[in-house]
């Protein structure tokens, strides 16, 4: 989805947004109907928790550098997300996050992803504006409203609702 402003090379060497640590779980991708299925079906060593009217991958903790660390199982250290363009749509979008604050909605940004927090401000709001992104971003988390995380203060806010 965000060919146009996110090089899949760039993210094939970060790979950020696969990793987690305890204070970042929130952040979990939720996968709805089919691509659970597909997932399971393509994987069935796959684990997952039910999170409202989706699922969230189980992920073992895993300590590195006495870091606790949890790894997204669609990781492929070397390759990148096995899913390929079957991600969930809270991968597809990242660094890009729909979130709830007083009531509204925004669409925010994960500034942990250094490709996208070195373009101007001006080029990500005008990316969300290019062919209707926030459009589908904001009519998906209307059809899956457990996309939508709770505001966290260190996510720029670009649009609101």
């Amino acid at each position: 989805m965000l060919k146009n402003i996110l090089k899949g090379s760039d993210c094939a060497a970060c790979k950020v947004c696969c990793v987690f640590d305890k204070y970042d779980l929130w952040e979990t991708p939720v996968l709805h109907g089919e691509l659970k299925y597909l997932v399971s079906e393509r994987f069935p060593e796959t684990s997952f928790v039910k999170k409202g009217d989706g699922w969230i991958f189980r992920m073992e903790e895993t300590s590195e550098n006495g870091e606790e660390l949890y790894y997204c199982p669609m990781l492929d250290k070397e390759k990148g997300c096995k899913l390929g363009d079957d991600k969930p749509f809270d991968c597809r979008i990242w660094p890009y996050r729909v979130m709830e604050l007083g009531g509204k909605r925004v669409i925010s940004m994960a500034s942990i992803c250094p490709t996208m927090y070195n373009k101007p401000l001006s080029e990500l709001c005008g990316e969300l504006e290019k062919n209707g992104l926030a459009e589908k971003i904001f009519a998906f988390a209307d059809e899956y409203p457990d996309i939508v995380k709770p505001y966290d203060n260190g996510y720029p806010i670009l649009m609101v609702k």
